[in-house]
């Protein structure tokens, strides 16, 4: 069986914003969001009986790896900075649990929530363009379960497989010549800023990518949506400006609604690609 033509490698996640439960996790917005741009898209994740699989849309294929409990974020409702707690989760996702079949996929998006995806397990896809959404290895649980910055290291050569590393300038609080530094060894890379915009990296020199004006209801995800429009869009036409438009076209529409419900199409994108360009 062939490869979906983007993979994308990280935990489900159950959100909950007060009394009201989303379904949530890095992995699950880019694959949807490479789903909606027309291509085949793979979800390798892990969760427990409770995460409602029958909510993905069917042709996602998704390989599960079984857990006792899905992963599970309490989101602070209210104003002020975004504040999460996490009270459990599920498998840690390694090399061996990848399929044969999808070693060789064109495209692969490594998503960690919370630091579950096997940093070596990009070596695992040797065929196409790897990248990583690096928030997930950038995060730390307190002993109370809340969610704070963490700095993360690459192992010795791990940057040098990657085609692309995004983050947000949320995740980059302190590290910010660190980040610079991991930027001057991939070929192309992103730091997301909400409605600011963006900063693209290419071959080490930053760039600002503008904002696109949106009505936003629901930032998360964001940044996830970014990185898989990006992915999509530069594998397409190997063009990073062009990628870098689209993604950030992709997020702000995303943000319009809740969780992954605004992420947009193949023609919302174009439509908004054609009044976003100079």
């Amino acid at each position: 069986m062939a490869a979906p033509d983007f993979v994308a490698v990280g935990h489900v996640t159950l959100d909950r914003f007060g009394g009201e439960r989303r379904l949530g996790g890095a992995a699950l917005y880019a694959a949807i969001t490479a789903h909606r741009l027309g291509l085949s898209a793979g979800l390798l994740t892990s969760h427990g009986p409770d995460f409602p699989l029958e909510a993905l849309p069917p042709a996602i294929e998704v390989v599960t790896i079984p857990a006792d409990a899905t992963t599970v974020f309490e989101h602070r409702v209210g104003d002020g900075p975004r504040r999460m707690r996490v009270t459990s989760t599920a498998a840690p996702l390694l090399g061996a649990d990848v399929p044969e079949d999808w070693r060789d996929a064109p495209i692969v998006l490594l998503a960690p929530v919370l630091g579950e995806v096997h940093e070596d397990l990009d070596a695992v896809f040797a065929g196409g363009a790897v990248a990583v959404a690096a928030q997930g290895w950038m995060r730390g649980l307190a002993p109370d379960g809340s969610v704070g910055v963490l700095p993360w290291r690459p192992s010795p050569g791990a940057l040098a497989r990657l085609q692309a590393v995004f983050c947000s300038v949320e995740d980059v609080a302190g590290q910010v010549e660190t980040v610079v530094e991991w930027f001057q060894q991939v070929p192309v890379g992103a730091v997301t800023a909400g409605a600011q915009g963006a900063f693209l990296f290419v071959n080490g020199e930053r760039y600002v990518v503008r904002p696109r004006p949106t009505r936003e209801v629901d930032e998360t995800g964001a940044g996830d949506v970014f990185a898989a429009a990006f992915m999509v869009e530069y594998h397409l036409h190997g063009d990073p400006w062009q990628a870098a438009a689209a993604a950030t076209c992709a997020a702000s529409l995303a943000v319009e609604g809740a969780g992954v419900t605004r992420i947009p199409d193949r023609a919302a994108l174009e439509s908004a690609l054609a009044a976003y360009a100079p």
